[in-house]
């Protein structure tokens, strides 16, 4: 999970409706994750070639505030799996940004480092997230950004103009390795746009890897506005 500081004003135009923008000590983030999905079902049933598979977002941070409590919860500018059914899935059923790319990843452990590295192609060049870390995952510190980047539970999409898709991720609190070198090389304007390219190619704020977890995402609703009177 690289984690960079980006302007606010760089996440306004894909803020969905009832939500706003979260931030930690002031600082917005943006974040490039790399993970696996292992073991996959839907609606409880796996699904034939579809089980295991990579997955490379980009994503920021909101809350929503609804029944007089705040929902914490992350944005996707944009998904990357590599298989064509699992993006027609994701987008029908929940409203998502993905997109279908050639992807691979790398797990390894010598004596005392863990490697992981997970790739995906563009045009004809592989984009990669490449860590070096610690074996050894601990707990995340109270307070902490690899706590304020892990602990949102909420995912958000617009819509349109007045309604946003939200469904609830369930997992438990993760850990994190501590990471001790890291790469990225990402085709940043042609997955996500010329804006994101300064941010995304700079020094990330933390980088850290986090430990994986069973999760689940449930069924999808959605948050209206209030019906406005008739005129009349």
């Amino acid at each position: 999970m690289a984690n960079y500081a980006v302007d606010p004003s760089l996440l306004q135009p894909h803020l969905p409706a009832h939500t706003e923008l979260d931030s930690f000590d002031g600082v917005h983030y943006a974040s490039l994750v790399g993970f696996l999905f292992s073991g996959t079902r839907v609606a409880g049933i796996p699904i034939p070639f579809h089980k295991t598979f990579e997955e490379v977002n980009l994503r920021f941070y909101v809350r929503s505030k609804q029944d007089h409590s705040w929902k914490r919860g992350v944005v996707f500018v944009k998904e990357i799996v590599p298989r064509h059914m699992i993006t027609l899935v994701a987008n029908t059923l929940y409203g998502e940004n993905y997109a279908t790319h050639a992807m691979r990843h790398r797990w390894e452990q010598d004596a005392d480092t863990l490697h992981v590295s997970y790739e995906w192609k563009v045009g004809d060049r592989w984009n990669f997230l490449r860590a070096d870390a610690e074996p050894t995952a601990q707990p995340v510190a109270e307070g902490s950004i690899e706590e304020f980047i892990t602990e949102h539970y909420w995912g958000y999409t617009t819509v349109n103009k007045d309604c946003t898709g939200t469904y609830e991720v369930s997992h438990p609190r993760w850990k994190a390795h501590r990471v001790s070198k890291f790469e990225c090389s990402c085709s940043v304007e042609a997955l996500y746009g010329a804006a994101f390219a300064e941010p995304l190619r700079g020094e990330p704020a933390s980088v850290f890897l986090a430990e994986g977890s069973a999760v689940k995402v449930m069924k999808g609703t959605r948050i209206y506005s209030p019906a406005k009177p008739m005129a009349v």
